[in-house]
């Protein structure tokens, strides 16, 4: 499913227009990227939760050259799942 996809079928289950249905969806995920570069964990109960996860800095080997080179650190996002999620997916 992609953000079309999404914005329709939110369109659809809430008897909106199109275009409002994509601002919604745009700001939702707008207030979840905000709160994440803020540090903030973003929960959405039954859903899951998204949090900021750092990654060391470590050696790895450039799969071209094979020559050993310097990853530095960096900073991800992660997801765990819901129990309401998990027990959807595993039916």
């Amino acid at each position: 499913m992609h953000k079309t996809d999404l914005v329709a079928a939110v369109a659809e289950a809430t008897d909106l227009p199109k275009d409002k249905a994509d601002l919604v969806v745009s700001a939702i995920l707008e207030q979840i990227t905000n709160a994440l570069a803020r540090d903030e964990a973003v929960s959405l109960v039954g859903f899951g939760s998204f949090t900021q996860r750092a990654r060391a800095a470590r050696t790895g080997r450039s799969p071209k050259t094979g020559e050993t080179i310097q990853i530095p650190a960096s900073t991800s996002v992660g997801f765990k799942p819901g129990k309401a999620l998990k027990d959807a997916v595993n039916g």
